[in-house]
């Protein structure tokens, strides 16, 4: 009964500790970026050569080159560090079923805050990671996806070197670290042997969707396009996720989609607007979309080759959608390629971070 106890005081410490970290990265990250002033070039070269660390580790999977990083005598430096070995081991199973070889990987950095005393620093910073790819029988075209995420990190100074000692970011693969049950080899060879998909008889609204989802999918996005959302619309990631009124801005504004009593936003957004059980209900429901398959990874796989661009994919977890993303494109193989909020994504593979054998999605037609 006592380490029940513990366990569950345990639990509920760590769950505070996770909240009070959201509150604190989605406040840096509606804040301005702070002038030059603040941030020096000792803290940009300390940001820099870590994600250049971890990077280059997640590229060649070889955990040794990171456990440098953290203080692993710490508990929140542990869990930093045993999370990133997940991830690394996730990505590298996620290659082997897709059939690629990832050829580089480089982040690109803005930092929105620095706190620092004489041992310590605490940073708050967005992070825009390019992964470069190429297929084990193509190897003469290389295809890329971008993630954006928000990162709460803190350092310590340890004999001259600063160690993580706690971190926080909105992971893009936290909902599947597990792929032992796929049937990889199946899923392998078909992709392999696919060919590009030929979208240029798509309609101009369909275009004009995908653009906008380029546009504005924040730290995904280009550079140029300052790393933003859509200032015109609030950004709902503090109350549970921004996905579905993004998916919603995208037909509103892109494809060009009417608002109704149903379906609206004016300073607010309707449930049907902003939640993703009632925005994949609604779509369906109202004639606006239809769906292609519905299902777990094994029985949609293929169906996944039949979404066009502005089409979009809901992904289902104990009976209900928690997440959406739009259809952008499709790579040299044709795997379906997305674009979301929460985490943000610019032409990522469709499964990616989403392969887990208890999530079911929902690949559904958009009527433009």
């Amino acid at each position: 009964m006592l380490s029940l106890l513990k366990f569950k005081r345990s639990k509920f410490v760590f769950t505070i500790f996770i909240l009070v970290l959201t509150i604190n990265i989605f406040f840096y990250k509606d804040s301005p970026i702070l002038t030059s002033a603040h941030i020096n070039e000792d803290n940009i070269k300390i940001i820099e050569e870590l994600l250049s660390t971890r990077n280059n580790a997640l590229l060649q999977g070889n955990p040794e080159d990171i456990q440098v990083l953290y203080d692993r005598s710490t508990k929140l430096g542990t869990w930093a560090y045993e999370h990133e070995l997940k991830k690394m081991k996730y990505l590298h199973n996620w290659a082997e079923k897709q059939g690629i070889i990832f050829s580089n990987i480089k982040s690109i950095f803005k930092i929105r805050s620095v706190k620092e005393s004489s041992d310590t620093a605490s940073y708050n910073f967005i992070c825009s990671t390019e992964y470069s790819y190429v297929y084990e029988n193509e190897p003469q075209t290389e295809n890329f996806f971008r993630i954006g995420t928000y990162h709460s990190l803190k350092l310590q100074k340890s004999s001259d070197k600063w160690l993580i000692v706690k971190e926080w970011y909105t992971d893009p693969f936290a909902d599947s670290l597990e792929l032992e049950d796929l049937k990889k080899e199946e899923f392998r060879e078909f992709i392999l042997s696919s060919k590009p998909r030929d979208f240029s008889n798509l309609n101009q609204r369909r275009i004009s969707a995908v653009e906008y989802a380029d546009r504005y999918c924040g730290a995904a996005a280009d550079e140029e396009f300052g790393f933003s959302y859509n200032k015109k619309y609030r950004d709902y990631n503090p109350l549970g996720g921004d996905c579905a009124n993004f998916a919603s801005q995208i037909l509103f504004e892109g494809g060009k989609f009417k608002k109704n009593r149903t379906w609206n936003y004016t300073k607010d957004g309707s449930k049907a607007w902003v939640n993703a059980q009632a925005f994949k209900d609604y779509m369906l429901n109202s004639g606006r979309a239809s769906l292609i398959a519905k299902g777990t990874y094994n029985q949609v796989f293929k169906a996944s080759f039949k979404l066009l661009p502005g089409d979009f994919v809901a992904y289902e977890k104990k009976g209900k959608v928690t997440h959406i993303s739009v259809v952008t494109g499709s790579d040299s193989k044709g795997y379906t390629l997305v674009n979301c909020h929460n985490t943000d994504r610019y032409r990522v593979p469709w499964d990616l971070g989403w392969s887990n054998k208890n999530i079911k999605f929902w690949l559904v037609r958009v009527h433009y």
